[in-house]
């Protein structure tokens, strides 16, 4: 699974994603000593260099290190498993029509057992039709946290009957943790490879 973050980081820097003048990105050779620590414990962690939404966050060093070592747990350790993650990553970066982080994880997504069919429904910005039931509770409570702010009882009950608190703590905490890195991206408008797929920008 490193191999193939590893191989999508590579396609993506080869094809020109970067960060504009807002936030822009910083050299190694440039870091502060604490820049630097923070690069180097990235490194130690997910065995690739800073990348995405972590390079303009490098301009605040420690809230990189902490979103880093939050993502450590919510990304890969999560409750929910890698497969249900994913979708919740697709929604969010749906939400907010952040082209990175859409491009970067849906092959992942697809890789951990979304089908394409449904994160194609996501990305255009309907529902999807054929998903599992843990994908329907998954997909529902985060669209609705999302789009009302909050989460319904009935919503919230299906979510705590087949995840328990500890599922429900980490789905919403995987859901605000991608769309503090779509914030970061948007705000520092994070320019995303060539190829990728232009999300349309909603209400259109």
């Amino acid at each position: 699974m490193k191999l193939l973050y590893s191989t999508l980081l590579l396609t993506l820097l080869a094809t020109g994603a970067h960060a504009t003048d807002r936030l822009p990105i910083i050299a190694p050779e440039n870091y502060t000593a604490e820049q630097k620590k923070a690069a180097d414990d990235f490194m130690t962690a997910r065995k690739m260099p800073v990348f995405g939404p972590f390079e303009p966050l490098m301009h605040s060093p420690q809230v990189m290190t902490l979103a880093r070592s939050t993502g450590d747990y919510l990304r890969f350790n999560s409750a929910l498993g890698n497969m249900l993650s994913e979708l919740v990553i697709l929604v969010t970066a749906r939400e907010w029509s952040q082209d990175f982080e859409w491009n970067y994880h849906y092959p992942i997504a697809l890789k951990a057992g979304i089908k394409a069919s449904v994160a194609d429904a996501i990305g255009d910005g309907r529902r999807p039709t054929g998903m599992t039931e843990d994908e329907e509770i998954v997909y529902d409570f985060s669209t609705e946290l999302h789009k009302n702010k909050r989460v319904s009882d009935a919503t919230f009950a299906r979510a705590d009957k087949r995840f328990g608190k500890k599922g429900v703590v980490d789905l919403t905490g995987i859901n605000a943790y991608y769309t503090l890195l779509a914030m970061q991206l948007n705000v520092a408008q994070y320019v995303a490879p060539q190829y990728a797929k232009k999300m349309p920008r909603f209400p259109e």
